[in-house]
């Protein structure tokens, strides 16, 4: 993976390491290029297809070896390959404090899903809980990067939610227990993925991707107690060995993935492709356990991808605004005006 492992912090500039005050661009600031952009986006999509894979291969893990033990494979071969693929350089933590809070934060996002998915959730089913995320990183863009949302984007975000309770209805398959918890997670992981791109000035994508997987170990021996392998068995099969190691190591590229992506393109561009999740899961749960997702699933899902893509659309258009205005500024105080 070119320019993944052992990347460079992005910096501000003057070459100082921008804080989380100055992660997003003020008004008027210069954007990222072009073909920045379009190699982050490159680069998210690749990440959601390979953590699709992940997450069935984990799924099929997961009525062996539990949510625990499926965390600790996770942490222990997603590190070592962090570790490997970026040669040892770029690990070490720079912003110390949120880059710890952002890994334990998103290891509970981990034990949620496995503990869904250890209970018979369809993958679809779980993907579309998850596609409230890139509307919950607009809403959530506005205190923790000090984005400004206007009128039509609040109008998009109401909108994709009211998609999301069409998806809880009670005559439809999400109606279940597994599925506040979800929402929960799912808004955590909106947090996260902002970190991620704060996280994306300072430190590297292979510091942010190692640390993360390292903080699944301890979190997965606190539940070890909770989430016992249900096999009785703390040694897997042959099977599941295969597919945990595939996991944990798919796991690290797919991270290291999104910490490059975040740190060459806006939150707001990156976001949408949440969705492809939508599909790859969809396939997958269809191939190997047969899962069909409700109507409801899938009409509650269209409602809040529409909302996403309308939001990604408002989006550009404010940016294209910012950037006329930018260059109006810099006319009027060129001299000789």
């Amino acid at each position: 993976m070119p320019d993944a492992p052992g990347a460079g912090p992005v910096k501000g500039p003057a070459g100082a390491v921008a804080t989380p005050s100055s992660a997003t661009p003020a008004r008027g600031a210069p954007l990222p290029r072009g073909e920045e952009t379009v190699r982050g986006i490159a680069l998210i999509a690749g990440a959601y297809l390979v953590i699709s894979g992940t997450d069935a291969a984990v799924k099929w893990a997961l009525p062996e070896v539990g949510t625990a033990v499926a965390m600790i494979w996770r942490g222990v071969i997603g590190a070592a390959c962090v570790a490997l693929l970026a040669r040892g350089r770029g690990l070490f933590p720079r912003n110390r404090r949120l880059l710890a809070v952002r890994s334990l934060l998103h290891t509970g996002v981990s034990a949620t899903w496995y503990w869904a998915w250890a209970r018979g959730m369809p993958l679809a089913d779980s993907y579309a809980v998850a596609a409230a995320a890139p509307l919950l990183m607009t809403v959530l863009a506005i205190p923790m990067l000090g984005e400004s949302v206007g009128w039509r984007r609040w109008t998009a975000t109401l909108v994709g939610f009211g998609g999301v309770l069409v998806m809880l209805q009670p005559s439809g398959d999400l109606w279940r227990i597994e599925t506040p918890a979800l929402l929960a997670a799912v808004t955590a992981m909106a947090v996260t993925r902002i970190w991620t791109r704060v996280l994306a000035r300072s430190d590297t994508p292979s510091a942010i991707a190692f640390w993360l997987m390292v903080a699944h170990v301890p979190m997965g021996l606190a539940l070890l107690p909770a989430f016992p392998p249900p096999s009785g068995s703390f040694v897997p099969s042959l099977g599941a060995a295969v597919a945990l190691i595939g996991f944990g190591a798919a796991n690290a590229v797919a991270h290291i993935l999104f910490g490059r992506a975040f740190a060459l393109a806006p939150v707001a561009v990156l976001a949408p492709f949440e969705y492809s999740a939508l599909i790859w899961g969809g396939l997958l749960g269809f191939l190997i356990w047969g899962e069909v997702p409700a109507w409801t699933t899938l009409a509650g899902a269209a409602i809040i991808v529409g909302a996403g893509l309308y939001t990604l659309r408002r989006e550009r258009v404010r940016r294209a605004a910012e950037r006329r205005e930018a260059a109006a500024a810099a006319a009027g105080t060129a001299p000789g005006t």
